[in-house]
C-alpha cells in the first residue's frame, strides 16, 4: 500500500472529527463553540481533499453534509455574537 500526502490529509481530518466528537461526549467542549464547528469543518475539508484523489461517493456525501452543518454552526456562532452587541 502506498501512503501519499492526500492519505495523510484525510487521516488528519478523521482525527479532528473523532477528537471533537470524543471531547463533546466527555463534556470537555460544547457543541455551540467556534472551536467545535471550525475543527469539524477543517476535518471535513481535509477528508474531501483526500477524496479528490481516491473518490468514494458515500464518503463524499457524508463529508459534504458534515462540512455544511459545521459551516452552519460557524455562521450561527457569529450571528449570536452580533446579536449580543
Amino acid at each position: 500500500m502506498n501512503y501519499s500526502f492526500y492519505d495523510f490529509l484525510g487521516m488528519i481530518g478523521v482525527f479532528l472529527i473523532i477528537l471533537m466528537y470524543l471531547l463533546l461526549q466527555i463534556n470537555k467542549i460544547k457543541s455551540h463553540t467556534l472551536v467545535y464547528s471550525s475543527l469539524n469543518a477543517i476535518g471535513a475539508v481535509l477528508i474531501l481533499i483526500s477524496l479528490l484523489f481516491e473518490f468514494n461517493l458515500s464518503a463524499f456525501i457524508i463529508e459534504s453534509f458534515w462540512l455544511l452543518i459545521s459551516l452552519y454552526g460557524i455562521l450561527k456562532y457569529f450571528a449570536g455574537r452580533i446579536e449580543k452587541r
